[in-house]
């Protein structure tokens, strides 16, 4: 289980103004500000959950990340994973997490990919029989076994992903942590990582916590998101909840042949091309089967679809709602 309660932490950072001049008085006088990149935040996690953790840049998921990683120690507040305090048990507590960052490595850069999981069984003090199981299950399921012999400067930014995952599994952590794990892959190689976590998920029960600006793998990969904006957690609940917050208009995509169709109160038009029409419709002041009703009596309906607000949608919504 993963607990934090009431975790603040800042940052001193330098500023100056731009100049040689500026940059002397700097040496000798230097001006700090102070940042609050996280502010009271207190969630739960319960073991075997997946949770989308969302929000803009500069949100404050990075820094809470790094300290449930034990890199950084808070301020203030109490941050329990697996009944251990992060920064205070680090040693202990690397070994039954994984954290894979889009945007670093750990596979070492001019040896081949096999080397760096060497390395890292030698690290953790994986015994020889559970890595050559993991490493075939990883291999197999991630298609490794070519890239396996090619130093990682050769990988293309997928093929890493796939690699960097991997090697966050070899240990058999209970708890991991994805930060943007599918940037760079092609739709092919997104949806093998989506089904690999879920089946790590539901086969060995592992808890993922995933940040993401690609909605896609929210919606395929969590039951709950974490919102948090300006250092401090703005909306906790099921991804189904959040939408219904976000709003309850529905997306008709109306297809006709024949007398282009007009719109009434309660609707809006989103979009309109030859043959088609795409209306936001609020299902307070008109229901669905009657606005599908008043375009029947206009024209002749070909296609009718209704859909529910889209996650990235809903995402956009809740940023502009809580102005982050």
């Amino acid at each position: 289980m993963i607990e934090l309660k009431g975790i603040s932490k800042s940052f001193k950072v330098a500023k100056r103004n731009a100049g040689l001049g500026n940059a002397f008085k700097a040496l000798f006088n230097r001006e700090y500000e102070v940042v609050k990149a996280l502010e009271n935040i207190s969630f739960t996690i319960n073991d075997g959950e997946m949770v989308g953790y969302i929000g803009p840049n500069g949100a404050g998921k990075s820094t809470s990340i790094k300290i449930m990683c034990g890199v950084l120690t808070p301020d203030s507040g109490e941050c329990i994973i697996n009944g251990r305090t992060p920064w205070k048990n680090r040693i202990a507590h690397v070994r039954e997490i994984g954290v894979v960052f889009g945007q670093r490595s750990q596979l070492w850069w001019d040896v081949p990919v096999i080397d760096s999981f060497e390395l890292i069984r030698d690290m953790y003090k994986i015994n020889e029989k559970l890595f050559k199981t993991n490493l075939d299950e990883l291999s197999q399921l991630l298609d490794l076994s070519e890239l396996l012999k090619t130093p990682a400067r050769n990988l293309s930014l997928g093929q890493r992903m796939r690699c960097e995952i991997a090697a966050s599994l070899l240990h058999n952590p209970k708890t991991l942590f994805l930060d943007e794990p599918t940037i760079g892959l092609d739709a092919v190689s997104k949806i093998a990582v989506r089904k690999f976590i879920k089946k790590l998920n539901t086969e060995h029960g592992t808890t993922v916590i995933l940040t993401t600006h690609d909605m896609q793998d929210i919606e395929a990969l969590t039951n709950r998101i974490l919102l948090i904006g300006k250092g401090k957690i703005l909306l906790n609940g099921g991804l189904d909840e959040l939408k219904k917050h976000a709003s309850e208009r529905k997306t008709l995509v109306i297809k006709y042949s024949g007398k282009v169709p007009n719109i009434c109160a309660g609707m809006s038009l989103i979009e309109a091309s030859e043959g088609q029409v795409v209306i936001s419709l609020d299902p307070s002041l008109l229901q669905v089967s009657d606005a599908i009703a008043y375009f029947a009596a206009q024209t002749e309906l070909l296609d009718v679809s209704v859909s529910d607000i889209s996650t990235e949608e809903m995402v956009a919504s809740l940023y502009k709602e809580y102005s982050i």
